[in-house]
């Protein structure tokens, strides 16, 4: 069952990175896949799940990438320029959160990577239900399928027992003040994090882990993008994933266009 709440579920969808490793001369995040910039499909996977509006984490000066693909946007989007560090990109996501007045009364926040853009709507759904349940920090995610070999100082290889190993993914779901609490700490001990639910970690907050789903795969490689089209492929036998969702929780988002391009909160310099 999707989320269903009055209340403000904001998305900041995590999009600054350069995109070295794909290789583009344009972000990675818009970057088609079936027509449809990637950055557009994670945005209409959180409106599917339950997401009320979206924070944009955009490259400084990136905007006129982001406003085209956006335009048409089934949940009011917001574009914001990120810093250096995916950790530093994600306060100014939190900053813009704070700074709207429509969404002053947001408890829950979820942090997706802009390019996981086949993220199932139930993932979204299974996140913000979680911490709706009392959980301040949710993960999706699946069980490690590869076998696993830690390489030692002296080169020996280690057998790892996958059992107990988990890929995680995004979104990953907060409590608004404790997310924005985590980083602070973080950021005051000069702590380096790979995601947020390690910044909440490192603060001494509990987590949490939902199932995930094996579609939600990042793309940082060509690779990955021809992986992506195949699970398109697949998924279109069952039924396109998130627009009708869309559609099930906001009946007129077919004819909802914004009349401006999304607004853009600068970075300081």
């Amino acid at each position: 069952m999707m989320a269903t709440t009055t209340e403000p579920i904001p998305a900041v969808i995590v999009a600054a990175g350069r995109g070295v490793r794909f290789g583009g001369p344009i972000p990675k995040p818009v970057t088609t896949l079936a027509g449809k910039a990637v950055v557009a499909m994670s945005v209409e996977a959180m409106a599917a799940g339950g997401c009320t509006h979206a924070i944009v984490v955009i490259p400084r000066n990136g905007e006129h990438h982001f406003q085209p693909v956006l335009a048409a946007s089934p949940i009011p989007v917001t574009l914001v320029e990120g810093d250096e560090t995916r950790q530093a990109s994600v306060r100014q996501g939190i900053a813009a959160i704070r700074m709207k007045p429509e969404l002053k009364g947001a408890h829950v926040v979820l942090v997706h990577d802009a390019v996981r853009p086949l993220v199932p709507a139930t993932v979204v759904a299974r996140v913000i239900g979680t911490i709706r349940g009392g959980a301040v920090a949710v993960a999706p995610a699946i069980p490690v399928a590869d076998s696993i070999r830690e390489e030692t100082d002296d080169g020996r290889l280690v057998i790892v027992d996958r059992e107990r190993l988990r890929a995680v993914q995004t979104p990953q779901g907060f409590d608004l003040d404790v997310l924005e609490a985590s980083h602070d700490y973080a950021d005051e001990q000069q702590i380096a994090c790979t995601d947020d639910i390690s910044v909440c970690e490192a603060a001494g907050h509990p987590v949490r882990l939902v199932k995930g789903a094996m579609t939600s795969l990042k793309i940082t490689s060509a690779t990955d993008l021809d992986l992506a089209h195949a699970f398109l492929k697949l998924r279109a036998g069952f039924g396109r994933h998130s627009f009708r969702r869309v559609l099930r929780h906001r009946p007129f988002a077919w004819v909802v266009k914004p009349a401006e391009p999304a607004p853009v909160i600068r970075s300081p310099e």
